[in-house]
């Protein structure tokens, strides 16, 4: 089109100058300057495994960035001391380094904020494909045509034109934006609960605060970015209000009662908690739901306000000790005291049975087939269960009684024949 002009092309460019002796000196250039780089990083490997576990981040980030950043950099290097020539090669080079650059942060910043999971992996792999179809365009001189016709295809709203460029550039400005965020709130949750010094409910409230302000800070941020007013969102603000009335109460209703049992301290990590029929112990708690995982291994998400308008039993509020009874029933004619000191010291057999407070027996009822005893004991760790406990009581207190002739009687019924003829009336021998 006359009176524009040309777009670079790097692969036109690069042809081009295949026959100047120059490109001999910029392939050599390129080759010298990744080996020095490959050489350096070889160099700081042992620094880097070396460095403290805590930095997980840090270290995966010089693991992966190091060699295409000082690549990059010592190419520039090269053409700074060459004088600023058309080194085209060179500038294939450095877009090239570049785009393993981008890549490899963007999956670095995915791995460090989600789960291992398969979408994950499959935005990871389009995030790739992106960047490397724009690599492809830019070195073809044709990504300047296509941004300035997607910039064409739009509509007026108002004083504002709206494009597909537009659109594109917002959606990129918000998922870089917001990714950022996730990950200096995945940070901050980190630190937070690595401080030993804070309450286990004051470090994940912390945590769940940053990462909502994060993200609230992060839209803000990119939206001015693309020429959104934030005006707009007292529009959304005023919808939403209207949702909150009329559909998302509840919701709302289990975020605002997350922080508050945060901050009461009702329940706690690690607790053992019976809610709405679900006992077990405390694994998980955020924003919306907890966790309890029963012994059974059975998880049940209870929503957060279901803990603020039920009981809650909560049996390591305030002493993580617990008690416990096993109830046995020994024959009429055996030695009571013998067989309460057998109770008695099979308990304190038993490393999870604690001693202070020390276990006891004592006979609680004088039943219909033999005499009932009950052996209380204190343990320490009730989430692990205590069927293998009482197990192992019941065992040692059948071998001890065994030993010292202490009879569990059977069931005694005395059984009377419907119909059965009377005897005859005893005569009177006196008269």
């Amino acid at each position: 089109m006359p009176g524009t002009t040309q777009t670079p092309n790097l692969l036109r460019n690069l042809w081009s100058s295949l026959n100047d002796v120059t490109v001999l000196w910029q392939v050599a250039a390129a080759a010298s300057s990744l080996l020095l780089a490959w050489l350096l990083c070889r160099a700081f490997r042992s620094r880097i495994a070396s460095m403290d576990r805590g930095s997980t981040f840090g270290r995966d980030a010089l693991a992966m960035l190091q060699f295409p950043v000082l690549a990059v950099l010592l190419i520039l290097g090269v053409q700074v001391l060459m004088g600023g020539e058309k080194l085209t090669f060179l500038e294939l080079m450095v877009a090239l380094l570049t785009a393993a650059i981008i890549i490899r942060f963007v999956v670095l910043m995915l791995r460090q904020v989600f789960a291992p999971s398969g979408w994950r992996d499959t935005l990871i792999r389009f995030t790739a494909t992106v960047v490397w179809i724009g690599f492809a365009l830019h070195v073809a001189g044709l990504l300047p045509d296509l941004l300035k016709f997607l910039d064409a295809l739009g509509f007026s709203v108002g004083k504002s034109r709206i494009s597909l460029f537009l659109v594109l550039q917002g959606m990129l400005s918000i998922m870089a934006t917001l990714l950022i965020a996730l990950w200096l709130g995945r940070f901050i949750e980190a630190r937070a609960m690595a401080t030993a010094d804070l309450n286990i409910n004051l470090r994940v409230m912390i945590s769940k605060l940053a990462q909502a302000l994060l993200v609230l800070a992060a839209i803000l941020l990119a939206l001015p970015a693309v020429g959104i007013d934030l005006t707009v969102l007292s529009v959304f603000g005023g919808a939403l209000g209207v949702g909150l009335g009329f559909g998302l109460q509840k919701i709302a209703s289990n975020y605002i009662s997350g922080f508050i049992i945060l901050m009461d301290r009702s329940v706690s990590l690690g607790d053992l908690v019976t809610i709405d029929q679900h006992t077990g112990q405390l694994t998980k708690m955020t924003a919306r739901y907890v966790v309890v995982r029963s012994l059974a291994g059975v998880e049940a998400i209870i929503p957060n306000d279901t803990l603020i308008t039920s009981t809650v039993v909560n049996k390591s509020y305030s002493d993580s000790r617990a008690h416990q009874t096993l109830p046995v029933q020994v024959a009429y004619e055996c030695d009571l005291e013998l067989a309460l000191r057998i109770l008695v010291e099979a308990a304190q057999r038993q490393q999870r049975v604690l001693s202070d407070p020390s276990p006891k027996a004592f006979v609680t009822k004088f039943a219909d087939s033999g005499i009932e005893l009950e052996l209380g004991f204190w343990v320490n760790d009730l989430q692990v269960g205590t069927g293998e406990l009482r197990s192992a009581l019941h065992l040692d207190i059948w071998r001890e009684f065994g030993r010292h002739q202490i009879e569990i009687p059977y069931p005694q019924r005395a059984v009377r024949l419907v119909g059965e003829p009377k005897p005859p009336p005893k005569q009177d021998e006196s008269r």
